[in-house]
């Protein structure tokens, strides 16, 4: 038996109160991924309402085979690294933009201070920039 096609449970880490967003987003991607979850009563001054919370707070589990483990490594470097982009582009909304670490382009969705929110085309995720 090889070990490299061995599927083994993963903790992957997620930001705060984001869990079962990124369970259904690993889901879509079919990604095996478990988030023990259960149901509160939150009471309020004027009403109660059930409310679902996970019980591993920050965290999702996801099952994947050894070999891709470094894979998503990489995914994380890759996303926590500062993006660059080209100097050239004008940052007005609307405009299309080079980001160079990820080579690929990205629509400028909004521009705040020294934010900028940018829809990745080839991913179809939306990020925030910080501009210098």
């Amino acid at each position: 038996m090889k070990r490299e096609n061995k599927e083994d449970w993963f903790v992957l880490c997620t930001k705060a109160r984001q869990e079962l967003k990124v369970l259904e987003r690993l889901s879509q991607l079919g990604i095996e991924a478990y988030a023990p979850t259960k149901i509160l009563v939150k009471r309020w001054s004027d009403r109660k309402k059930k409310v679902k919370t996970c019980l591993l707070p920050s965290m999702v589990l996801v099952r994947l085979p050894i070999n891709q483990v470094n894979e998503v490594i990489a995914m994380k470097n890759y996303l926590e690294n500062k993006f660059k982009v080209d100097k050239q582009s004008k940052i007005e909304i609307g405009n299309n933009i080079d980001i160079n670490f990820l080579k690929q382009q990205g629509e400028i969705l909004k521009v705040r201070g020294r934010k900028c929110i940018v829809r990745l085309q080839m991913l179809g995720a939306t990020m925030s920039l910080q501009l210098n």
